[in-house]
């Protein structure tokens, strides 16, 4: 069965940072394409960043490119969201998600695996 574990949410004030991790298991993580979502109340989910298979390939979100930084460690079956210079505005729910295809869009619909969601709260 196929699991996602987020971890490393909380509450920063603007400018902070902080790390989220996702921990998957059931599947072979190194075969998928990976991504980091966010939900706001009463917003769409919005795709933030996504990395593929190989690590290789990374895509941003233009509201969080050269702020956060998507990564992977593979002996550990964990992904990461480094999340630098904070703003109120990135105030969301985020969840980690997983694609068994190529990384092409980095949209909800296109993943089929997600996790619980961890809790990020910035404040001014």
């Amino acid at each position: 069965q196929v699991q996602l574990v987020e971890s490393g949410g909380g509450s920063v004030q603007a400018g902070g940072s902080l790390r989220l991790s996702c921990t998957a298991s059931g599947y072979t993580y190194s075969r998928y394409c990976m991504g980091w979502f966010r939900q706001a109340p009463g917003k769409e989910r919005e795709g933030v960043a996504m990395i593929s298979s190989s690590g290789i390939q990374t895509h941003y979100a233009d509201s969080v490119k050269g702020r956060f930084t998507i990564s992977q460690d593979y002996a550990k079956n964990t992904l990461y969201l480094q999340m630098n210079s904070l703003k109120p505005e990135d105030t969301a729910m985020y969840y980690c998600a997983a694609n068994g295809n190529d990384c092409y869009i980095l949209a909800p619909a296109y993943f089929g695996v997600w996790g619980q969601g961890t809790q990020v709260t910035v404040s001014s």
